[in-house]
């Protein structure tokens, strides 16, 4: 992993105040910080940056967090690139809506700087170990039930067509392909999907699940009730 000051990062907030004081504080720890005032202008300096860790304001006019997370997650140049949304405390936020959007962890704002420092090291820490799973060489691929799986590539094969999943639903089904047959538990996933140190809500994984069914069959994943799910051919 580069060193801070090559480690990209792209600040995203509709309020100058914040993006000034976050900026700062990251600067001052050595990493490249950009900033964009709007969900669009992001989406515009993240493909002409391609930086390693977005940190995204929820609620902006025009086009919120949710939204440009979406859309973020449709670029494929992007498909490593961490996101964190920021949230204030009290807002109507549903950590679920986020995670479907394709977003990797979320930080409430206010926040002290020294936390801030942490929880961003943590997530670029994400980034390397996606990077080194993409350079695991005969891994890469996963054929299996009609389905090829390109983890270099992050793009589903069904038949002809091409599925572009979000990261977190292409991470779930690469994880439960990769083993046919075997019983993932909850906590399993939980590590494996979304780490040890992101807080999700139950249900999360539930809803990843209905969503992965929706696009590749029904009868592919078989939940075991009380334990977790498998990947059956």
């Amino acid at each position: 992993m580069p060193e801070p000051k090559h480690q990209k990062i792209l600040l995203v907030d509709d309020e100058s105040d914040i993006r000034e004081f976050i900026s700062y504080n990251l600067s001052k720890e050595g990493y490249n910080v950009s900033t964009a005032s709007n969900g669009k202008e992001a989406i515009q300096k993240a493909i002409e940056l391609k930086p390693h860790l977005i940190i995204l304001d929820v609620m902006m006019p025009e086009m919120d967090g949710i939204e440009t997370c979406s859309q973020l997650r449709l670029i494929k140049e992007l498909n490593s690139t961490i996101i964190a949304f920021l949230t204030a405390r009290g807002e109507d936020y549903s950590q679920i809506a986020g995670f479907e959007a394709g977003g990797d962890d979320y930080i409430t704002k206010p926040i002290k700087p020294k936390v801030l420092i942490s929880r961003v090291k943590a997530l670029l820490k994400r980034y390397k170990g996606i990077q080194e799973t993409k350079n695991e060489g005969s891994t890469n691929t996963i054929e299996i039930a009609g389905l090829i799986i390109d983890k270099e590539k992050y793009v589903v094969l069904k038949g002809e067509e091409e599925l572009i999943l979000p990261r977190k639903e292409f991470e779930l089904l690469a994880l439960l392909a990769s083993k046919k047959n075997k019983v993932f538990t909850r906590d399993e996933i939980y590590s494996s999907v979304w780490g040890d140190n992101i807080i999700v809500g139950d249900r999360t994984i539930d809803v990843h699940i209905r969503k992965l069914r929706e696009k590749i069959g029904n009868d592919l994943i078989k939940t075991i009730k009380g334990v977790g799910y498998k990947f059956v051919d």
